[in-house]
C-alpha cells in the first residue's frame, strides 16, 4: 500500500439505509433491550461472584429437577396460550 491509498480503517463505513419505526414499535424495541440488558446484568453479577468467591458447593445448589418443575409451574400460572 502506498502512502496515498487509504487503508480500510481510514475509509468511512457506509451507513445502511434505515426505515423509521412507529412509536409503538420503537417502545417495544426499547422494552426488549431493557429486558435483555437486565438479564445480562444478572448473568454478569453471577459470573463476578464466581470469580471472586469460587463455585458454590453442590450441597447448596438446587437439583435441576426441582428448578425445572418450579419453572414449569411459573409458566403454567401465566396467561393461557394457544398451541
Amino acid at each position: 500500500m502506498t502512502p496515498q491509498e487509504p487503508s480500510m480503517s481510514q475509509e468511512p463505513a457506509a451507513a445502511p439505509d434505515r426505515q423509521p419505526l412507529d412509536e409503538s414499535a420503537a417502545e417495544s424495541v426499547r422494552r426488549y433491550a431493557a429486558d435483555q440488558r437486565a438479564r445480562v446484568d444478572v448473568l454478569a453479577s453471577v459470573l463476578e461472584d464466581i470469580a471472586e468467591h469460587g463455585y458454590p458447593s453442590a450441597e447448596s445448589g438446587v437439583p435441576w429437577e426441582v428448578a425445572r418443575d418450579a419453572h414449569l409451574a411459573r409458566l403454567a400460572d401465566g396467561e393461557p396460550r394457544v398451541a
